[in-house]
């Protein structure tokens, strides 16, 4: 194959080169380490190359990948070559005029210049706006919505369950704070306390009050409440944050015993397990 040494001669060579290196920087002497100049110039929008005309519009999510010690092959996969001729290698500055709509996807145009400072090594170190308000698109494409945080975890939680029977609090068919034993007394004051000396991990207090089966369920509903109100009050006035407490009636629900004595009195005192207050107390582990 003979080649022709006409088809490629000196001067072809340099206008090839003359044509990659273009005209240079435009602004005065970009400084080695590419992050600033003597002074800044920008050239006139008007001069852009004729497939640059009127600027571009940039890839948002491409802008805000755009950052220094990236080579110009990098920042030309981003936003392009410059829009100018100054041209792409052997340069120390690339401008580009970029368009954005305000707000997105509106009608309404901003146009803005763009300017990269290179260093020796050909890396971006610096980058400019005109105006500088314009930096507010690159900005606002920096800060995508984070997704929300979250939600904590709710502290795990136990519940301790203390029951109080006939026994030690209301006689058959009472439910006054006069009618509780001594016993029950005592074993109030101390549930008063364990409640307190771990005040700050306890969440809530659920007094919950039941009776037999004796009576119409309208009665016993009464009667259970009347019995958690008396234990909350109680409660209460031993230093309890009312706050905290929950009195519930559950009249003749969730029995203990099933009792099937003929005899009254003897069904009385069988059915004692069903009359019962209990207090549950959930705390922070």
């Amino acid at each position: 194959m003979r080649i022709n040494k006409k088809s490629f001669n000196v001067p072809s060579l340099l206008a090839m080169a003359f044509a990659l290196a273009a005209c240079g920087n435009v602004s005065h002497n970009v400084h080695s380490d590419g992050k600033s100049a003597d002074s800044i110039v920008w050239p006139n929008i008007g001069d852009t190359t004729p497939m640059h005309t009127g600027g571009t519009f940039p890839n948002l999510d491409n802008l805000v990948r755009v950052h220094a010690g990236l080579n110009k092959q990098q920042i030309s996969n981003l936003v392009g070559y410059p829009h100018f001729s100054e041209g792409a290698w052997g340069v120390h500055e690339w401008n580009y005029v970029f368009n954005f709509r305000e707000p997105v996807e509106s009608d309404n145009v901003v146009t803005c210049q763009f300017k990269v400072l290179f260093d020796d090594n050909q890396l971006a170190q610096s980058f400019y706006w005109l105006p500088e308000s314009c930096a507010r698109f690159q900005k606002s494409a920096r800060a995508p919505v984070a997704p929300p945080a979250p939600a904590p975890a709710p502290p795990a939680t136990s519940t301790e369950r203390f029951t109080l029977g006939s026994d030690a609090l209301f006689a058959f068919d009472r439910a006054g704070a006069s009618d509780m034993s001594a016993e029950g007394h005592a074993k109030l004051d101390n549930l008063a306390q364990g409640i307190q000396a771990h005040a700050g991990h306890v969440q809530g207090v659920r007094v919950v009050g039941y009776t037999d089966r004796l009576g119409s369920d309208a009665y016993n509903d009464a009667l259970s409440q009347k019995r958690a109100d008396t234990v909350k009050e109680y409660l209460v006035a031993r230093g309890v944050d009312r706050n905290l407490i929950q009195a519930v009636g559950m009249g003749r629900r969730d029995p203990l015993v099933q009792c099937n004595n003929a005899e009254r009195n003897a069904l009385i005192a069988c059915l004692a397990e069903n009359r019962r207050v209990e207090v549950l107390v959930t705390a922070v582990k």
